[in-house]
């Protein structure tokens, strides 16, 4: 099959051993990130399979009707940058592994790295250090402190050993469901959604974005925030309230904000309100981008393209798509 991969900014996929999967295959591997839609249409004009980088690069109608020899794309986690009812229509298939049992191990010490860094003021001591000033505040000790997780999936799992470890107060919120598990878990979950955003020094959010988490985190949750609080997002910034963290930060409540994720991606303005607030820490949507995850996730993706070419598709989010003969 002619695959095409998309978005690989590092060259780094050709390095990792879960290459050799597709090594049968005519492979084209694109470094740079396009979103112009002739352009993208010229360059996989010839695709049959394409490998998406997970969001980085959304698949419109418009795209998949220029694209009429390509019959399956691959990747691994959610979709909302991919347009399946038009894939559907044009008979081209999508699968995705959303049922990989290991969690990101490569999130989870992201997201603790940024806690630390938040809670220690490392990027701010770093920088006052090579500007000649030597301290430049005094930082908090994580141990005894109470950690909120919104959310309770694989990630925030491991997130709450990691904080357990340092000897912080776990606390749990998110939906029913994922409050009853932590419950059963042994974990402590609040009385109320609003004691659960009041009663944490870092809260952490650890929910995947959909129509229906889409702006689950309020103004008024932030609202009742501690002063001194610190939010960590590694998950998707599509989960607050549009506008409401920037109001919050400017508020005082949260006191700071450890964001991997935002509105707009790649973000390039060094003007964004949120990157150059001063109550900031951010990394550019990294907590996935090791070595290791890639090649874990990338050999699933691979195999989504190998069952395929052997007849046999797997992972398809919508099977009832009929590709053209």
């Amino acid at each position: 099959m002619k695959v095409h991969i998309l978005d690989d900014w590092f060259h780094t996929l050709e390095g990792l051993s879960s290459f050799a999967k597709i090594e049968g295959h005519d492979v084209t591997v694109w470094s740079d990130h396009v979103e112009d839609v002739d352009l993208l249409a010229e360059r996989l004009s010839e695709a049959e399979a394409v490998v998406l980088f997970r969001e980085r690069t959304p698949v419109t109608a418009a795209l998949l009707a220029r694209l009429p020899r390509l019959r399956l794309i691959s990747q691994r986690g959610p979709y909302p940058h991919v347009d399946v009812a038009a894939c559907t229509a044009q008979g081209v298939l999508l699968a995705s592994n959303m049922s990989a049992g290991m969690p990101s191990y490569a999130a989870a010490e992201l997201t603790w790295g940024m806690i630390l860094s938040a809670m220690r003021q490392i990027p701010q001591q770093m920088a006052s250090l090579r500007a000649g000033d030597w301290q430049m505040g005094v930082g908090r000790t994580l141990r005894g402190r109470p950690i909120g997780l919104y959310g309770y999936g694989r990630i925030s799992g491991v997130v709450a050993g990691y904080a357990a470890a340092f000897g912080m107060q776990v606390s749990i919120w998110g939906s029913e469901d994922a409050r009853q598990r932590a419950k059963f878990d042994g974990l402590h979950v609040p009385e109320t959604r609003e004691a659960f955003f009041a009663g944490c020094d870092v809260i952490s959010l650890h929910v995947k974005l959909t129509p229906q988490t889409r702006g689950i985190i309020t103004a008024a949750d932030l609202g009742v925030m501690r002063t001194g609080s610190v939010l960590v997002n590694t998950s998707r910034s599509g989960l607050i309230e549009q506008g409401a963290l920037l109001a919050g930060l400017n508020a005082g409540r949260p006191g700071m904000a450890a964001l991997d994720v935002f509105d707009t991606e790649p973000l390039t303005d060094t003007t964004d309100p949120l990157m150059a607030h001063p109550h900031v820490i951010c990394t550019p949507h990294i907590g996935y981008v090791t070595e290791d995850e890639l090649d874990m996730q990338f050999g699933d993706i691979y195999d989504q393209i190998n069952a395929y070419a052997k007849g046999a598709p797997i992972h398809l989010v919508n099977p009832e798509a009929q590709p053209a003969s």
